[in-house]
């Protein structure tokens, strides 16, 4: 009993660790109350880590031995606790090899959107006002403008995602009305966010046809009753179906929704407005496809294979998108000038592709060769200290990228990788010191290494990794300041 409380007694007290040299140094840093509750925090975790090892140990001593309470050890966890609680949205390099990393914030924005939002926060702007008459205008029809010009739709609108853009299109012309879809195309948007679910939100009646791998022009034929409001296809972006598969032509759909006076929605999810073939990429849908093929409503990302901020489009034809704009969902759903600034800059890449290929960092990231790849690896070896090489093994070796981000699915893209492997340091280790280095480095362990992926570093973050992979190497686990 007298050792069980000599473990609790040489934990050190709030005012002992407060009044400490170490932990005076993060006063003159931060608030002392913030540091006084990180304090608490960390030494209750401390203590009810020993009372969980009692009772899953017999040996207590063992317990005791495993909680490191030295003041160096102490204050690391301080010091961790206090920047867990003033942690915030920080720039972090991607070394995942997902180029759309939902949790990583998605695409990446150009250097002319970066510098259009700059321009549009640090001062007033023509968000809704005509420069000519100096009277109020309609915030979207700039952007309108170029949707229309790139796409060759004749109306478009801008809400804040892809999941709002189909909720709306289904509010107003689906709401207490039957939408025809295929079942293969019921689909998990992502976020435990399904179709069906907004579909129901939206008050449209769900009407079910064909099989999970099969369905026919006639199933939607045959569905089609006086309170049929909607036909509805869905891209199926995040998943693929493949062997014995049979779907419906767009073209189709189009024309048996004429013939019955239905308006055909393609929710294309993606937002592609490049052909990828064409550069050695698998087949994606375009939403100029979608116009073409006589789609009444398309509705897409802006933040994915677009790259662009985040929002959905709804473009298609103007009797159809007319009814939408006077929703009164639609200003509940509307972006703002940061939004609309960024697309802006975004969608004028797309005015000449070439560029778009150049400068918009997801297709950029997409389409980069090997030999690009391959110089940012060694690039990152040539400036790591030789002695770091020899305390941490790191060789180049080859590996895939993904899309991520619902994008592409399946599609695995050559890549080459930096292996860090350490005898002294496990991988998830390696891993963590290295997420939460300045700035956090994300990459993925595999069988026991930690991988790089530098398909998704850019060239100004090459530096920033070497200079990572020497400091954790050399962590001394003190407090640093």
């Amino acid at each position: 009993m007298n050792q069980r409380q000599d473990i609790f007694r040489n934990i050190p007290s709030v005012n002992e660790l407060i009044e400490s040299e170490e932990i005076s140094k993060l006063t003159n840093i931060y608030p002392r109350q913030l540091v006084v509750d990180a304090i608490r925090e960390v030494l209750d975790n401390i203590r009810q880590s020993i009372r969980n090892k009692r009772r899953s140990k017999v040996d207590n001593e063992t317990s005791s031995q495993t909680a490191d309470i030295s003041p160096q050890s102490l204050c690391l966890l301080i010091q961790q606790e206090i920047q867990g609680k003033l942690s915030g949205i920080e720039h972090a390099i991607n070394a995942t090899g997902i180029i759309l990393h939902t949790g990583l914030g998605r695409a990446p924005l150009t250097e002319e959107a970066s510098r259009q939002l700059q321009n549009v926060t640090t001062s007033y702007c023509t968000l809704e006002i005509e420069k000519t008459s100096g009277s109020r205008a309609i915030r979207y029809h700039c952007i309108e403008q170029l949707i229309c010009m790139l796409t060759c739709a004749e109306s478009a609108l801008v809400v804040n995602n892809n999941a709002a853009a189909v909720l709306l299109a289904l509010d107003t012309l689906a709401k207490d009305k039957e939408v025809i879809i295929s079942r293969s195309q019921l689909v998990e948007i992502g976020g435990e966010f399904r179709m069906p679910d907004v579909m129901q939100k939206s008050g449209a009646i769900l009407v079910e046809v064909g099989t999970t791998n099969k369905t026919y022009l006639s199933d939607y034929s045959n569905a089609i009753t006086e309170r049929t409001g909607l036909i509805l296809k869905v891209h199926q972006s995040n998943f693929k179906i493949v062997g014995f598969t049979d779907t419906v032509d767009l073209k189709d759909l189009v024309s048996l929704g004429q013939i019955h006076n239905i308006p055909v929605t393609y929710d294309l999810g993606s937002g592609a407005l490049i052909n990828l073939q064409k550069y050695g990429m698998p087949y994606e849908p375009t939403v100029q496809e979608a116009i073409k093929a006589g789609v009444d409503i398309v509705t897409f990302s802006t933040d994915k294979l677009l790259g662009g901020p985040q929002g959905g489009i709804i473009a298609g034809k103007k009797r159809w998108l007319d009814l939408l704009k006077k929703n009164p969902l639609t200003r509940a759903l509307r972006v703002g000038k940061l939004t609309i600034a960024g697309l802006e800059a975004t969608l004028k890449q797309y005015l000449e592709e070439d560029t778009a290929v150049k400068k918009i960092p997801v297709i950029n990231m997409l389409l980069t060769p090997l030999n690009v790849i391959e110089d940012r690896c060694k690039r990152i070896i040539n400036n790591i200290n030789p002695k770091i090489m020899s305390m941490l093994d790191i060789s180049i070796v080859d590996g895939f990228s993904e899309m991520g981000g619902g994008a592409l699915p399946g599609e695995r893209i050559p890549t080459r990788l930096i292996s860090v492997y350490s005898k002294q340091l496990n991988a998830e280790e390696l891993a963590m010191r290295l997420r939460t280095y300045t700035p956090p480095i994300f990459g993925r362990i595999e069988y026991g290494r930690i991988l790089l992926d530098m398909r998704t570093v850019c060239d100004e973050e090459v530096k920033m990794i070497a200079a990572a992979l020497e400091k954790i190497s050399g962590f001394s686990g003190n407090c640093v300041i």
